[in-house]
């Protein structure tokens, strides 16, 4: 693990330095006068944490005015609290915790950083925390062994001062959008408990809605940021690809389709996690377009009058709910009264060429990942590893050619030149993130026949995916609520490196429209 004291420079975008430094000038909030003085442990007040975003704690925390110890010890009695309601947490690592926290003290690092003793959680899929499990929602992988290193990102946020101490649920292998598995259970979203998180990273967003933590990681090969951050009222940022490190070791999931980053409550947390996870790593071979100024001050930068391309049309064939169709005729006219030039667009994506190139690359990638454990365990996987659906999965990746998944690479170029061309008439495009509003548990998981999953799945499916293969960023804001109370979030998509559009009108968005408050759970 890397050293908390240490913060490596990128080798391009912002130098890392001075995003620590913008980190700890961040506006902070009114709270922060009640932790004045206050000593190592000292404990704060359920309703102050939940009060308090990332910005506000690490504000407090550098000033001396709030303990890292405390804040801690506030997310676990959170996590006990509402855990048992939403199963967003699957495993803890509060020993870890406590001795990060500890080695910080005496090192004289325990106040320092963007990110000061911001407890975070990390998700369960292909991320990796030093002597600790991953399990990526599967059986196959219920007894791995403790990781022998921390992944780059996860490595970021530590060395600006965060406090990982558990991991959050995934669906097996994160193939659906809901967060449901046969070894760690149903995740269930604070809005509804009866209602899905939506998935991959439902127990992040679960977590983060719960108010377990302001901020927590996420990734996203086909929505699975976004699509939680919907189903859940929160703030959610695919970034460009390549934006954020995959590494050590790999440098790219399902060829750049698959990113991480995390999901919040709103967009200057967000901002300040990606200054953070941001930049290129050492060795790999792909870069996405540096920074101009850190994404903390693309905040106070007003958008300008944009260019917005409307896209109503889903690219599974499912219609609308009427509620995600009031909510994005609400959005297009409030960003028309803001001075934007709105306009309908009407995408050419084949969705066949879509789906089909980012399923062998899925596909594909599974297969690579399961023969690996395959020969750690010194065995063949059996059906009895694997949920119905993942069966499935397994069993078209072993048709696909080597010619076939060139092919798919090459339909990931062409539909993001695509994508490209239309950013030159538009600095954004709107779209719903689902076709369909939060739907029951069950619904969409792993287990269950193909048909029946694959008919369900075509409304939360019906967006997300393209920004996954074209590469561009995209970003779900939690501007409406469905009659029966169910946040709904539109998407905002912008071209290549382009997070500081999105940051800048996310920004205008949430100050025109302040957005919910956490559920109670």
């Amino acid at each position: 693990m890397q050293n908390p004291a240490e913060t490596p420079e990128q080798s391009t975008g912002w130098p890392r330095r001075h995003v620590l430094k913008a980190g700890a000038l961040a506006v902070g909030a009114g709270l922060l006068g009640r932790f004045a003085n206050a000593a190592e442990g000292t404990a704060i007040s359920p309703a102050e944490y939940l009060a308090m975003d990332a910005t506000d704690m690490a504000r407090a925390v550098q000033k001396g005015e709030l303990s890292p110890h405390a804040l801690l010890a506030a997310a676990m009695a959170r996590c006990d609290a509402v855990n048992p309601k939403v199963n967003a947490v699957n495993m803890r690592h509060d020993d870890y915790a406590q001795a990060l926290l500890k080695a910080r003290s005496a090192s004289g690092t325990a106040n320092t950083g963007a990110l000061a003793g911001v407890p975070i959680l990390i998700k369960d899929l292909n991320t990796y925390l030093q002597g600790t499990r991953t399990t990526n929602g599967s059986r196959l992988y219920k007894d791995a062994p403790p990781a022998p290193h921390t992944s780059t990102l996860i490595d970021r946020y530590q060395a600006a001062g965060a406090v990982p101490f558990g991991k959050t649920t995934c669906p097996e292998f994160g193939l659906t959008t809901t967060t449901e598995s046969l070894l760690w259970g149903q995740t269930r979203n604070p809005w509804n408990l009866a209602k899905s998180a939506g998935g991959s990273s439902g127990g992040a967003a679960s977590a983060v809605a719960a108010g377990i933590v302001p901020v927590a990681h996420a990734t996203d090969g086909g929505g699975s940021i976004r699509i939680p951050a919907s189903y859940c009222g929160l703030v959610g940022l695919k970034p460009t690809r390549y934006r954020t490190p995959s590494g050590p070791g790999k440098y790219e999931g399902w060829f750049g389709a698959s990113v991480g980053n995390v999901v919040s409550r709103n967009m200057r947390d967000m901002a300040l996690f990606m200054d953070v996870g941001q930049g290129h790593e050492a060795g790999s071979p792909y870069w996405a377009k540096p920074l101009v100024r850190p994404y903390v001050e693309e905040l106070r930068t007003a958008p300008g009058r944009l260019r917005i391309g409307v896209v109503r049309d889903s690219l599974t064939g499912s219609p609308l709910d009427p509620a995600v169709v009031r909510v994005l005729d609400d959005t297009a006219k409030r960003l028309a009264t803001q001075g934007h030039e709105v306009e309908e667009l009407r995408l050419s994506i084949d969705p066949r060429q879509l789906f089909g190139a980012h399923g062998s690359v899925v596909g594909d990638a599974l297969l690579t990942m399961v023969h690996d454990r395959e020969q750690v365990l010194g065995r063949s996987a059996t059906a009895d590893d694997y949920e119905r659906i993942t069966q499935v999965v397994l069993g078209n990746a072993q048709k696909v050619t080597g010619e076939g998944l060139y092919r798919a690479r090459q339909s990931f170029e062409s539909i993001g030149g695509y994508m490209e061309e239309q950013f030159q008439k538009y600095d954004v495009i709107l779209s719903p993130v689902t076709a369909n509003i939060t739907p029951d548990l069950g619904l969409l998981s792993l287990n269950q026949p193909w048909d029946s999953y694959a008919h369900n799945a075509m409304g939360s499916a019906a967006f997300t995916v393209l920004a996954n293969v074209s590469g561009q960023p995209a970003l779900s804001l939690p501007v409406g609520m469905s009659d029966n109370g169910l946040p709904i979030g539109m998407m905002f998509t912008a071209p290549l490196g382009g997070e500081d559009v999105l940051l800048r009108l996310g920004a205008q968005i949430e100050q025109d429209r302040p957005f919910a408050k956490l559920p109670v759970v």
